[in-house]
C-alpha cells in the first residue's frame, strides 16, 4: 500500500492523501479470528499515526504514553485528558486502521456507569472506534454494559500494567496452576461479555495458545505466542528508541542510535559554522 503526501499550506506540514479505501471496521477485525494475523502498534501522535497507518490494522493509543511520552514511572498517573488529546491526534493522522484508546486507571473500575461516562467522552472527543480496558472476570459486567450501549470494547488479560502494584511487578503471568486457570477464565468471561478482541500480555506460551483456542474473538498477543490472532508492540520499543525494553520485544531498528548520530552531525556543523543548507538562506535583494 502506498501513500502520497501533500503540503498543508496553513501549517507547512506534509499530510497524507488517503488512498481510495474505507477505514477498517470492528466487525472486520472480529472476522480475522483464525485468519490473517492482525497487525497492531501503539501511536500517540498524528505524525506517527501517518507513518504507521498504511501498514497496520489497529492503532492503539495506549496508556503506555505515560512512560513513552511523559517520562512517568508507570501508567497509573495517566489521565482522561491525556488519552483524549492523544487519541484525537491519532485519529486525525490515520485513515485506514481501526483506532482504539486505552481507558486510564481510575476511569472505569468504579462502576459500569462510570466506565460509560469515561468511554463516551473518549469516543465523542476523539472519533475513535472503541476503547480498551484491563481486567478479567471482575470487569465482564462493565464490558457487557458498554457493548450493549454501542461502545466496542477490547479486553486485556494476563499482565495488566495498571495492576502492577497488586501483581508485584511485570513478570510473566500464568506460571502457577491457579493463575493459569484464572487467566483462561478471565479471557472467557470478557469474550462472553462482548469484547471484540482481547490483548493477552506477558503470559506463558501454552496459556496464550489455550486462550486462542478457548475464545471466539481474536487474541492479540504481546509477549505471548506467535499463534495468537495478531500481535501488538509499543512502537518506540519496536523501533529501538529505548536502551532497555521487555525481553520479548524484537527491535526492528536502532532509531535511537540513528537519531543520536544525526544530531551529532548537526551539532558539529553548527559549531563549525558550516550549517548544511547555508546556500538556501534567504538573502536580501539587490
Amino acid at each position: 500500500m502506498s501513500t502520497t503526501f501533500t503540503i498543508d499550506t496553513s501549517t507547512s506540514r506534509a499530510t497524507p492523501t488517503p488512498a481510495p479505501m474505507k477505514r477498517l471496521t470492528i466487525p472486520a477485525i472480529q472476522n480475522r479470528k483464525g485468519k490473517d494475523p492482525v497487525v497492531m502498534l501503539t501511536a500517540y501522535t498524528a505524525r506517527m499515526a501517518q507513518l504507521l497507518d498504511p501498514h497496520c490494522d489497529l492503532l492503539l493509543v495506549g496508556d503506555s504514553l505515560g512512560q513513552v511520552i511523559y517520562g512517568l514511572p508507570s501508567t497509573l498517573a495517566v489521565t482522561l485528558d491525556m488519552m483524549c488529546a492523544h487519541g484525537a491526534a491519532v485519529v486525525r493522522g490515520s485513515y485506514h486502521a481501526v483506532v482504539i484508546i486505552d481507558m486510564p486507571f481510575g476511569s472505569y473500575e468504579g462502576s459500569p456507569q462510570q466506565a460509560f461516562e469515561s468511554a463516551s467522552r473518549i469516543m465523542a472527543e476523539t472519533g475513535a472506534a472503541g476503547v480498551k480496558l484491563e481486567g478479567g472476570e471482575a470487569m465482564a459486567e462493565t464490558v457487557a454494559f458498554l457493548t450493549r450501549r454501542g461502545i466496542p470494547v477490547m479486553g486485556h488479560v494476563g499482565l495488566t500494567p495498571q495492576a502492577v502494584n497488586a501483581l508485584g511487578g511485570y513478570g510473566a503471568r500464568g506460571r502457577g496452576n491457579a493463575e493459569y486457570a484464572k487467566i483462561i477464565g478471565d479471557a472467557k468471561a470478557v469474550a462472553e461479555a462482548g469484547a471484540f478482541a482481547i490483548v493477552a500480555e506477558g503470559v506463558v506460551e501454552t496459556l496464550a495458545n489455550e486462550i486462542v483456542a478457548a475464545v471466539s474473538c481474536p487474541i492479540i498477543g504481546i509477549g505471548a505466542s506467535n499463534q495468537c490472532d495478531g500481535q501488538v508492540l509499543v512502537t518506540e520499543d519496536m523501533l529501538g528508541m529505548f536502551e532497555r525494553t521487555p525481553r520479548f520485544v524484537k527491535k526492528f531498528d536502532d532509531l535511537a542510535g540513528r537519531i543520536s548520530a544525526a544530531v551529532e552531525s548537526y551539532a558539529a556543523a553548527v559549531r563549525a559554522r558550516s550549517f548544511p543548507g547555508d546556500e538556501q538562506v534567504y538573502k536580501p535583494k539587490d
